[in-house]
């Protein structure tokens, strides 16, 4: 494994970072290479490049003992959460220990006056749901992955389908706790809604992808669980009638929870994967939240826009299981490109542009991938003008990947010329750091600046966002 991006770090310095850690963790510690290997796993194209070791601490203390023991060896560190980001997040191109987080699972504090809730960072998504539903409460950060952690959907800056009412990750998380690289403790900000005090440490944290410090406790805010939730699929002639609709509903001001975009091409896939019936034409997935008046109220003013656009009808879910079914079809649209293409590899990749282009960007997009004879479904997260391709391609076809590899290349010029950006959500990790130069300029320079100062000797997560040696 190269050592070249982390001063200092040597083979021998590995192993005796290893042997110090065993003494402290037993069988907490761990190198095998199945193990090794699971803890690179990326579900893009990226290639899987395994740590030398996993280590499960079970506190911020714990943490600590084990930055510290990396920064005295130049030891890289690369935390692991669920293993779901698609960038490449939690691979070790330069060799090193995986943090995983998964047993600093605990929730240690619910405010429900409040509406905030304190927890570890191996909490997943799913799990503080089920423990916050008895008390009418709930998260409402959906990102796909119901064992998504929060501490990993946090540096990522995960957001979802609930994000055009609910905000992102950087909305909703109040304070963090996390491990910094000369193995101090930092807690953020305190648990107030708003702050004047200094430096924004927790936006700094979140969404560096664990290159700045480890997370190792969050608070992040609490919705009540709606009064009524009412759910929708709506079939349009056209895929600009579809954005349209999502534009003008936005412009309005409509408080819709959730809208999904799916193109003819992803709805067959669904069909295909969950036995669904819907109708291969671009359609959305709606979710309206509210009390019953002014749920049915956004209802009808959206049906009324909808219409007006070449909506062909709306199909109801009202009923929990028939929204749970809905919302897993659309969950599942990722592995049912892999189901409906066998033997093919696929890349899961996502932009955002500001609202008034999203039309534009995704039929110019989708005009892209029939010119150049691809097959990459379209699905996204719409309400806030973030939408995901699934590039299919012939695994180990150089020619099919070159082809991929253009059409990545266009999509993210494309949406940085709109005055978007080459991701919304999914991260930046290995796979998009060549995009950020052209689409911050100048700013590239203070990142690494940024990480210069925290992660002198690049321990943190090494070779994702920014490069140290350019």
């Amino acid at each position: 494994m190269a050592t070249e991006a982390v001063p200092g770090n040597t083979r021998e310095n590995v192993a005796t970072a290893i042997a110090v850690l065993k003494q402290q963790f037993g069988d907490r510690l761990q190198t095998g290479e199945a193990i090794c290997r699971q803890h690179g796993h990326t579900l893009t194209w990226v290639p899987n490049q395994p740590p030398d070791a996993v280590v499960w601490p079970e506190s911020t203390e714990e943490v600590q003992q084990i930055v510290k023991v990396a920064a005295t060896h130049r030891v890289p560190l690369i935390p692991f959460g669920a293993g779901t980001s698609l960038e490449g997040h939690v691979n070790a191109p330069f060799g090193g220990i995986s943090v995983d987080m998964s047993r600093m699972n605990r929730v240690l504090q619910v405010n429900e006056r409040d509406l905030d809730c304190h927890v570890q960072a191996g909490v997943s998504r799913k799990q503080i749901n089920d423990y916050l539903r008895d008390m009418g409460l709930f998260f409402p950060i959906d990102p796909g992955a119901e064992d998504a952690t929060l501490g990993g959907m946090a540096s990522t800056r995960a957001s979802g389908t609930n994000a055009v009412r609910y905000g992102t990750m950087r909305e909703n998380v109040l304070n963090l706790t996390a491990v910094m690289p000369d193995g101090s403790v930092v807690r953020t900000a305190r648990r107030a809604r708003k702050s004047a005090a200094g430096y924004d440490l927790t936006r700094l944290l979140i969404g560096a992808e664990g290159t700045l410090g480890i997370i190792t406790e969050l608070t992040v805010r609490l919705y009540g669980i709606p009064e009524v939730i009412l759910a929708a699929v709506c079939p349009f002639k056209t895929l600009e009638g579809a954005c349209n609709a999502v534009i003008q509903s936005i412009q309005l001001g409509l408080g819709v929870a959730r809208m999904e975009l799916l193109d003819e091409m992803q709805i067959y896939a669904v069909n295909n994967y969950s036995k669904t019936n819907f109708d291969e034409c671009p359609t959305l997935f709606l979710e309206f939240h509210g009390t019953q008046v002014s749920a049915r109220d956004q209802v009808e003013q959206f049906k009324e826009i909808a219409l007006a656009e070449g909506a062909i009808r709306f199909d109801w879910a009202e009923k929990e299981e028939d929204r749970r079914r809905l919302w897993k079809a659309r969950h599942d649209a990722y592995w049912a490109v892999k189901s409906t293409w066998p033997g093919h590899e696929v890349l899961a990749t996502d932009v955002c542009v500001p609202i008034s282009r999203l039309a534009e960007c995704v039929v110019e997009t989708q005009k892209d991938i029939k010119e150049h004879g691809l097959i990459a479904p379209i699905v996204g997260h719409v309400g806030d003008g973030n939408f995901h391709t699934s590039p299919v391609l012939a695994a180990n076809d150089p020619a099919a990947r070159a082809k991929m590899e253009g059409f990545l290349e266009r999509l993210a010029a494309r949406a940085i010329s709109m005055d978007g950006t080459c991701t919304g959500e999914h991260g930046i990790g290995q796979g998009k750091m060549k995009y950020l130069k052209s689409e911050l300029g100048s700013g590239l320079e203070v990142m690494r600046q940024i990480k210069r100062a925290l992660d002198p000797l690049n321990i943190m997560n090494p070779g994702k966002i920014v490069a140290l040696t350019e």
